[in-house]
């Protein structure tokens, strides 16, 4: 099938069926995810895709710059839209505490960090509560670009009490394996997961769109003892991972 012919709008335009730019998007992505508009192909014109669908230039404007927004398409100046290319999705599991080097090196994939923050701070208001810290006590935070495979993946915000880190400068790689040295390397945690869309600065630090899906994870872990010893505030990029977790009946 022809773009010509699966764009003729007597095949999915309904006037019952919402605006006619969510209409002509969905309609767009359905041919995205068929395979017939290809990665790094470019989609038709804006005004041959207005005389095909019978809408005006202003529709279909209003559904590329959505298919812009939600990452599918990314436009060049003075040459058009393309379909963006998909990578594969990293599945992280949700049943084992592991670090994100460890995750990343049992994929057989190299990992950096950019450092954004890297120090000893006075606690936010939520640190404080999450790590149970007296009054006047300083942290430990380290907050960080995860790439792998020389692609952006998370941000990632960690902040420790001082006698669990107490020189936040020797993490260079992987936190979990400094604190590992130190016997203090947590074994449990807790995890809360919650959808996002990506403000501007978060977004041009993990290369996607303003307002593209993202994932917030909040995570306090313990130690043996049952002491809070990390409290961590991430969020990863939607289109980069899918987070799995093997379910069992309840007996």
């Amino acid at each position: 099938m022809t773009m010509a012919e699966f764009l003729r709008p007597a095949e999915w335009l309904n006037r019952e069926a919402g605006p006619r730019y969510v209409q002509l998007r969905r309609r767009l992505e359905e041919a995205i995810e068929s395979g017939l508009l290809a990665p790094n192909s470019s989609l038709p014109p804006e005004r041959e895709i207005a005389d095909l669908t019978e809408l005006s230039r202003v529709t279909v404007r209003k559904a590329i710059h959505e298919l812009v927004r939600k990452g599918a398409v990314v436009q060049v100046q003075g040459s058009g839209s393309f379909v963006r290319e998909r990578e594969e999705k990293v599945e992280q599991s949700l049943s084992h505490l592991t670090s994100f080097t460890e995750d990343m090196r049992r994929r057989g994939m190299e990992t950096e960090s950019q450092w954004l923050e890297r120090g000893v701070f006075m606690p936010s208001p939520e640190e404080v509560v999450a790590l149970g810290l007296p009054a006047g006590e300083s942290v430990s935070r380290i907050y960080r670009l995860r790439t792998a495979g020389g692609r952006p993946m998370a941000l990632e915000r960690a902040a420790l009490p001082l006698d669990i880190l107490p020189n936040p400068l020797e993490v260079t790689t992987s936190l979990y394996a400094v604190l590992e040295r130190g016997g203090v390397r947590p074994n449990r945690a807790i995890q809360k997961i919650s959808a996002k869309n990506l403000a501007e600065t978060e977004a041009e630090l993990l290369d996607v769109p303003v307002g593209a899906a993202g994932l917030s994870i909040q995570r306090t872990s313990y130690l043996d003892s049952g002491r809070v010893a990390e409290f961590t505030q991430s969020i990863y990029r939607g289109d980069a991972y899918d987070f799995v977790a093997e379910l069992r009946l309840s007996n």
